[in-house]
């Protein structure tokens, strides 16, 4: 399923986020459950090379870039379904109804994220110290 598996992501890395803005890097989020056997979803990789670099601390770039990376992958299969879907050639139109519906849910997700962050940064722009 794609929320869970970006959800995830936002999680783990906004905790480590504001442990780098506050100087705490010591402490490092707990990982989020792995999904089950075929549930990789979109952005199920983008945790793993996240944790790859750099000794178990996520990289909020290399995460990031990651999951930018898994939804453009995820619009173009949803593009080639439904180009397929509207040939007529494609063998299963449920999978292809399927793969449209969640990238489309990523897509929502992702200008959600998005949303908040830029609502979130001004908010910390506005603050008077």
């Amino acid at each position: 399923m794609i929320v869970p598996a970006i959800g995830g992501l936002a999680n783990t890395l906004g905790n480590a986020g504001a442990n780098l803005a506050t100087g705490q890097l010591g402490e490092t989020p707990a990982a989020p459950a792995a999904p089950a056997a075929g549930e990789g979803g979109i952005g199920a990789g983008a945790l793993e090379g996240a944790e790859a670099t750099g000794g178990g601390t996520p990289s909020f770039g290399n995460a990031l870039t990651e999951a930018i990376s898994s939804l453009e992958s995820s619009q173009e299969s949803a593009s080639s379904a439904s180009q397929a879907l509207a040939n007529g050639t494609v063998t299963d139109p449920e999978a292809a109804v399927s793969t449209v519906e969640d990238a489309a849910l990523a897509m929502q997700l992702a200008a959600q994220i998005r949303t908040k962050a830029t609502e979130a940064a001004q908010t910390i722009f506005n603050t008077q110290v």
